[in-house]
């Protein structure tokens, strides 16, 4: 099945494009109109329709890791900073996330990016 991703509205729409030209399953909060959510009511649309949330935002990325101390379920978060890398290297790791693994080794995770 591999992994579908939920990008949140800090994420750079060329991710979102470049990844669906790559056959990867995306959606983004800014064309879902979720864009305006706080980011825990974010972190649970993303769990509801199984996708694991993308950003570069620092205090969605804690607040996952909160979750996690707590025992909350969620689907799973990759935060990669906003200057941590290019683009294109955004897209690559995702990819290979998407392609190479499944669901439900990323639940209640949080992942750092670039790889």
């Amino acid at each position: 099945m591999g992994v579908a991703f939920y990008m949140d509205a800090h994420v750079p729409h060329a991710i979102t494009e470049q990844l669906r030209l790559r056959g990867v399953e995306v959606m983004a909060a800014t064309e879902e109109g979720t864009n305006r959510l706080p980011d825990d009511q974010l972190l649970e649309t993303a769990g509801v329709v199984s996708r694991v949330v993308f950003t570069h935002d620092h205090r969605f990325r804690a607040m996952a890791q909160q979750w996690q101390r707590e025992g909350r379920q969620f689907a799973g978060l990759a935060f990669g900073p906003a200057e941590g890398a290019s683009i294109g290297h955004y897209v690559r790791d995702l990819e290979l996330i998407a392609k190479a693994s499944e669901p439900a080794e990323w639940a209640n995770t949080v992942i750092y990016l670039p790889l």
